[in-house]
């Protein structure tokens, strides 16, 4: 189910089979849970167990007159505080250790399945979803399932141990005291289910208003610069008045459910009085039993009480599984066979033992492409690189430069033909096989929070810090950072936010050569950078392509200059391939756009000059 219809999930009826599966994810720790179940045993136990010592030292001490049976009653009493203390650190540590171990190993397994999953999807799935799914929905699932059914199993026992304790004290008390249940029975259901309702819309709401969060923040400078803070703050209030709304709903049924509940309790007691006092008076049951039956009463109905509230909470937290396990089982459009698993390992276990050396040899046959429910981009599309070639990609937005090196990097797969790498289908090897052997600099550079060190580091793990040093020098960005105080060990920033543009980039680039990758894809990589950084990089173009299958996609046409083959493109078909010089001599559409751009960018700089 998409992410479009995850509301959906909150109308849905209980289904087995989804807790069977979230069921599955607490084998491992299954120790914890009945260790936890043990405690919320005995602590029913003893909560029985408790009115009755009380009713011994009001029979044994009060109503003999005699503190003969003192002892007896003071060390019952002492047992009955230890073994209750003790079986309430062992349910909370327990339960509490249940509820970690659910949650983490939630997040892992959608988090794994996030690495796992396509650059497709996450075009089409909003961060906000996502984040919901990893945070709030693994949180209230194992926390159900964690004191919720460690606190059912508590309730049910308390009712069950009440009921026949009861009933061999006193049948008659015991049939006056469950006559209410049925009214306690249809309120609880009415107001659970009003504020499960009101829960479902809050929880919809949540989901919406976590979507606005991450844009509001992410889109933070597109607010600043059109002025949208007016009409950002408004859409936020009418989310988070909304669920305002709905949460003060839920607040008053549950305001009135209590009382409720409370009310009918006393109703209880009173008929009990009232039945037990004639008894009493009459000598057919003692002081104590009426005190036992009226402990009972009120101890009856918490565990009921109890028990509407984890149903409606199960039912709530069903959304919750449904939403989480949709994520989990998420099946990628984009995978590498069993086959091909088993020899080269999956996308996150690497069996580099058993990887190719990948030459760089790359031919388009027959490709053709289109993204879901999109017009084709590629039609019947050929192309072949050899080794070491670089190749240039120029045309208008749309003309299938992206959608090209997407294909070549697997980010998508054909929808029709083959992209051969060294002579075989690149699907016949693992993805991690390809990525591993694959640069990519990106127009708008992302830097992880962390270090510049740590930064670059990611483009080879063992890379040692004077490794780090020369490729940082070989893209001219060794001068800029042994500027700052701290120098490499300088913090980024979320998002490289502490970095201007062109020294993320310089960094990117820095961090996609340590890599030492085979192809290496510069998408727009220099368009985001002022003309200095962009002669820095061109630079280091110069020097690093040498020996490596390099793609480029270029906006500014005096980056590709130098490249061996430049392809225009027109609606993913190559109108012109040649050199800069060839394509010059050709007078068509590649000597228009270089002469057009080439006459701006004079305009341009003798303004700024």
């Amino acid at each position: 189910m998409s992410h479009f219809e995850e509301e959906e999930y909150t109308d849905s009826k209980f289904d087995l089979v989804v807790w069977k599966k979230i069921f599955a994810y607490m084998a491992p720790f299954k120790h914890l849970i009945y260790a936890a179940l043990f405690g919320a045993v005995m602590l029913a136990i003893g909560d029985i167990i408790y009115p009755l010592i009380n009713a011994y030292g009001i029979e044994q001490i009060i109503k003999a007159d005699s503190l003969d049976k003192l002892p007896y009653f003071v060390t019952a009493y002492v047992i009955f505080m230890v073994v209750q203390s003790s079986m309430v650190y062992l349910f909370i540590v327990k339960a509490g250790s249940v509820q970690r171990e659910l949650s983490f190993a939630l997040r892992k397994s959608a988090f794994r399945r996030l690495q796992e999953l396509p650059f497709s999807y996450y075009d089409k799935t909003p961060i906000g979803w996502i984040m919901a799914r990893m945070t709030s929905d693994s949180r209230n699932l194992s926390d159900i399932l964690s004191w919720g059914l460690i606190d059912m199993t508590w309730g049910s026992l308390m009712m069950i141990g009440l009921t026949v304790v009861m009933f061999i004290l006193n049948w008659k008390l015991a049939l006056v005291t469950l006559s209410v249940l049925p009214f306690l029975i249809v309120i609880s259901i009415y107001f659970r289910k009003k504020i499960l309702h009101s829960y479902r819309k809050i929880r919809k709401e949540n989901s919406k208003i976590t979507g606005a969060f991450n844009e509001g923040i992410t889109g933070a400078k597109t607010t600043k610069t059109l002025v949208l803070e007016k009409e950002n703050f408004n859409d936020f209030d009418n989310l988070t008045s909304t669920m305002r709304n709905h949460s003060i709903k839920a607040a008053m049924f549950a305001g009135l459910y209590f009382p409720t509940i409370l009310f009918i309790s006393t109703i209880a007691v009173a008929m009990v009085l009232n039945v037990g006092g004639l008894e009493v008076v009459s000598g057919v049951i003692s002081i104590s039993i009426l005190y036992v039956f009226i402990s009972y009463v009120w101890q009856f109905f918490e565990p009921v009480m109890q028990l509407a509230n984890i149903l409606a909470r199960f039912q709530q937290a069903q959304a919750s599984a449904e939403r989480i396990l949709s994520l989990i089982e998420q099946e990628p459009e984009i995978y590498d066979t069993k086959e091909v698993i088993e020899k080269y390992g999956d996308a996150i276990d690497f069996k580099k033992e058993n990887w190719e050396e990948l030459v760089g040899d790359i031919e388009f046959n027959n490709v053709t492409f289109k993204y879901n429910k999109g017009e084709k981009v590629l039609t019947d599309f050929n192309l072949k690189v050899k080794a070491g070639e670089s190749i240039a990609l120029v045309g208008q937005t749309g003309a299938g430069k992206s959608t090209i090196v997407n294909l070549i990097c697997r980010f998508y797969e054909p929808s029709e033909g083959e992209i051969l790498i060294d002579g075989k289908n690149y699907k016949e090897r693992s993805i991690g096989w390809l990525h591993a052997n694959l640069g990519y600099v990106l127009q708008s550079p992302h830097l992880f929070s962390g270090t510049i060190l740590e930064n670059i580091r990611y483009g080879n793990e063992d890379a040692t810090d004077e490794e780090i040093y020369e490729v940082a020098k070989l893209v001219e960005a060794h001068d800029f950072i042994i500027e700052f105080e701290d120098g490499y060990k300088t913090e980024v920033g979320e998002g490289g936010s502490r970095l201007s543009v062109g020294q993320k980039q310089l960094i990117s680039f820095a961090r996609a050569l340590l890599a030492d990758p085979k192809i290496l894809i510069l998408d727009e990589a220099t368009s985001s950078v002022d003309t200095k950084t962009e002669k820095a990089l061109q630079r280091a173009i110069e020097t690093v392509l040498k020996g490596r299958t390099s793609f480029i996609v270029a906006h500014r046409l005096s980056t590709i200059t130098a490249s061996d083959r430049i392809l225009v493109l027109d609606k993913g078909i190559v109108i012109e391939a040649g050199t800069h010089t060839e394509l010059i001599n050709l007078e068509q559409h590649y000597h228009k756009l270089y002469t057009n751009q080439f006459k701006q960018e004079s305009i341009e700089s003798s303004k700024n000059g």
